[in-house]
């Protein structure tokens, strides 16, 4: 996509002038990444607001914020939107960014996406019935997490050791309670290493290549999706089978990745923010689930690794990348 492209899709969108600010709804956008490398999921919300009935700069304006990386930056952007004021702050894919929204604002409705259990993570009463101002979706990563676990096992079984990549927060803390005690049901030792910069990612890596024959499960998290590259790169030095969350990492030469149709997703949580537009309130909005899930292979990457991918796997795949 071309850099003015870019910046007509991801820009701060024009504020109508005073005498038509109510002409149509303002939705704020908050996230931790950056827009390139979230490009094809905006695509996916734009699509489905457009099936809601609502077309981005003719029946609603989007004031994008991107913190790029810098989380530290999240609420005073959060802040910014509260006071623009928008009509609904959307924060898909990015805990920070949710957290960020939820203590600016008890009153604007927030739609999310969250990998674990928002019930626990404190952002709705029930599933059922969230009741306060966020509702969205939950993307199941505990239960994706383990589902991972198991295909890395058919792909890599003569790992030694299993190691999970966490980033150290409470839902990634949530995903690896319930990943020890898959493990331990496959008879497997997982080892959890942390990351939360860059060095950090070279130094786990260099920590799980002196233990002997190792296979990663990188858990879902928004500084892992951007820095996917690095550790598709530091796989492949330490020829270490990996299997990821999202299909972007095997387009970037990652060996397996298995999760949720996330450009779907976005369009799905793009539906709430239809319904809360059109006059529904959040906390009567159930929170609900993804629809569609799959897995993808990258063959090259596994003649590299000189693995033989399972039949039946390949079989299987949702796509296989040659």
């Amino acid at each position: 996509m071309r850099r003015r492209d870019l910046i007509g899709l991801f820009g701060v969108a024009a504020v109508a002038a005073p005498g038509h600010a109510q002409a149509k709804p303002l939705i704020g956008f908050l996230h931790s990444g950056t827009a390139e490398q979230n490009a094809n999921r905006v695509a996916g919300f734009l699509k489905g607001l457009d099936e809601a009935g609502f077309v981005d700069g003719q029946t609603v304006a989007i004031e994008y914020r991107w913190a790029n990386g810098q989380r530290e930056r999240l609420a005073e952007m959060a802040a910014d939107l509260v006071q623009r004021p928008v009509a609904v702050i959307v924060t898909l894919s990015s805990q920070p960014a949710t957290i960020a929204a939820r203590k600016a604002t008890k009153t604007i409705p927030i739609v999310f996406t969250w990998p674990g259990d928002p019930v626990a993570g404190g952002l709705v009463a029930s599933l059922s019935r969230p009741g306060g101002n966020a509702t969205g979706i939950s993307t199941l990563n505990s239960e994706l997490a383990v589902k991972r676990l198991g295909l890395l096992r058919e792909v890599a079984p003569q790992a030694s050791l299993a190691a999970l990549l966490n980033p150290g927060d409470p839902v990634a803390a949530e995903t690896a309670r319930d990943l020890e005690a898959a493990a331990r049901g496959l008879g497997t030792d997982l080892k959890i290493v942390y990351a939360g910069s860059e060095r950090e990612i070279d130094q786990a890596f260099a920590t799980l290549a002196a233990t002997g024959p190792s296979a990663l499960l990188v858990n879902a998290d928004p500084f892992f999706f951007v820095r996917r590259a690095q550790l598709v790169a530091q796989a492949a030095r330490h020829a270490m089978p990996a299997i990821y969350y999202d299909r972007e990492f095997a387009v970037s030469g990652g060996l397996m990745t298995y999760g949720t149709d996330l450009p779907r997703t976005w369009g799905q949580a793009a539906g709430y923010v239809a319904r809360i537009l059109k006059g529904e309130k959040p906390g009567d909005l159930p929170v609900a689930q993804p629809t569609r899930f799959e897995l993808v292979v990258n063959q090259k990457t596994a003649k590299t690794l000189g693995l033989q991918m399972p039949s039946k796997l390949v079989f299987t795949a949702d796509e296989v990348m040659e």
